[in-house]
């Protein structure tokens, strides 16, 4: 049986590994970069690294003593990913500056095609290109005469003024709360563009030394104590945000505290203050942003951007703002899975019809008339409070249990399917993510991304296949 897995960041290795471990040995990763790590090869900026603690955002079976801290920059991520990848005998399988642009289900089998003009034949195909491997940049009017440097924080390069320059920022999600603060010093002046604020909390961080580094590796379990500690942490973050009303008012009220203490002036603070439910969109972890927004040489403006000219940004209320320097701190186009693939199924179906009003997948993982497809991250995947790399272990396990027993191609049953789906969106539907529109719906308002419940269920939920699930021809 020939796997091709499409992609090498945490979700591909998480299944190469596991297959591995299984007893597969025909495995190859498809990787479109000339290094594995996914998001933490693309995203170089200044103050890039991960919201969710080490000992959480790492692979259960494979902790690291070696951070630098709870929070380590994404150099460290990527070294990290790296090192397993070579540990767990994945590194081999990779081919590097190979994008897939086509997948076809011939009946029998898969055949792929690159950006190359190759064709790859495969049994089965796992695509794990994950949710936000696509930079979404917002169409501006006149942003072509812009004559400074633009670009999105996804493709960051050495190569981007800061030093003495004038920088505007347009976005207030994760990646512009880590690199304002990480350029402040350096840049002349920097104007950030809000469209909503976001609901902040106090970032946990502490910097490791030499001494626990030191028993972390000679007592590898002490390791499991902070990975238990930190569960706990997102655990109560996660009762939070799937309704339970006493954990949200804590949370609530800490991050109503955080605002009032760091930020003075009366004015500033309304600018910052949520008007949207706590969860509807990401809550940020943060010690930086807020203060940095007080200080006399950042400008935050919550006026409608409504072009750009060629020195700077103009707003709605005719305001200009000069730049030397624009970034796009603008997320990504989560919700387009897959694409840009064309995948086509059996009987010519396309997936891009298929998931027409947004996208679907029985378990996140398969999709009814795809047979021997299976996602890592996929739909209704995403985590809202703990770590990612929770769901792809589980995702990881299910995929290799379901192979092992299958004795032909695997397809999901349509009726399967389509009550699973019915559930999780009619779960969705009472949910805080449908209290604004964010990156975690498609525009039709459908919750693509995230999973209604908490991590442990879905792990229940995926522990073992059930053979109902499956057409058998």
């Amino acid at each position: 049986m020939r796997i091709a897995i499409i992609g090498a960041g945490f979700g591909g290795i998480a299944a190469a590994a596991e297959l591995l471990r299984t007893g597969f040995r025909d495995i190859v990763l498809l990787e479109k970069g000339d290094r594995i790590g996914g998001v933490w090869r693309a995203n170089t900026y200044p103050g890039c690294a991960c919201d969710i603690p080490a000992p959480l955002y790492s692979y259960s079976f494979a902790q690291n003593p070696l951070w630098s801290g709870r929070f380590p920059p994404h150099h460290e991520i990527q070294r990290y990913l790296e090192s397993c990848a070579a540990d767990l005998g994945v590194t081999p399988l990779i081919r590097f500056g190979v994008e897939v642009v086509a997948a076809t289900w011939d009946g029998a089998r898969w055949r792929l095609q690159t950006g190359a003009g190759d064709e790859i034949v495969a049994d089965v195909l796992i695509p794990a290109v994950g949710q936000l491997s696509r930079p979404s940049t917002p169409v501006l009017p006149g942003a072509e005469l812009f004559r400074g440097t633009a670009v999105h924080t996804a493709a960051w390069h050495p190569g981007v003024p800061v030093d003495g320059q004038r920088i505007a920022v347009v976005g207030t999600g994760a990646s512009a709360i880590q690199l304002v603060p990480a350029i402040v010093d350096r840049a002349r002046h920097v104007t950030v563009f809000q469209r909503s604020a976001p609901w902040t909390l106090p970032k946990p961080d502490r910097r490791y030394g030499r001494v626990r580094r030191a028993a972390y590796t000679r007592m590898p379990f002490l390791m499991q104590a902070a990975r238990a500690g930190t569960w706990a942490m997102t655990w109560a973050t996660g009762r939070a945000v799937t309704g339970d009303r006493v954990a949200l008012a804590l949370i609530r009220g800490v991050s109503t505290a955080q605002r009032r203490l760091q930020v003075r002036d009366p004015a500033l603070r309304a600018k910052v203050t949520p008007d949207e439910p706590m969860g509807c969109k990401r809550v940020l972890f943060t010690n930086a942003w807020l203060p940095t927004l007080a200080r006399p040489d950042v400008t935050l403006t919550t006026e409608k951007i409504v072009a750009v000219t060629e020195t700077g940004i103009r707003t709605a209320d005719g305001a200009d703002h000069p730049c030397d320097v624009i970034v796009y701190s603008t997320g990504f186009a989560a919700t387009d899975f897959l694409a840009p693939i064309t995948v086509t199924g059996r009987d010519g179906l396309l997936l891009s019809e298929e998931w027409r009003d947004g996208a679907h997948a029985h378990l996140g993982m398969t999709v009814p008339g795809f047979p021997n497809m299976f996602l890592i991250y996929g739909p209704n995947t995403n985590t809202g409070n703990t770590s990612v790399i929770y769901f792809h272990e589980a995702q990881a396990r299910w995929i290799a249990q379901a192979l092992r027993l299958a004795s032909s191609p695997l397809e999901v049953r349509r009726e399967r399917a389509e009550a699973y789906d019915r559930e999780i969106q009619s779960r969705l539907a009472g949910s805080v993510w449908t209290g604004c529109q964010s990156w975690y719906r498609t525009a039709a308002g459908r919750v693509v991304t995230n999973w209604p419940g908490m991590a442990a269920e879905y792990r229940r939920r995926t522990a073992r296949p059930d053979p109902g699930d499956f057409l058998h021809p």
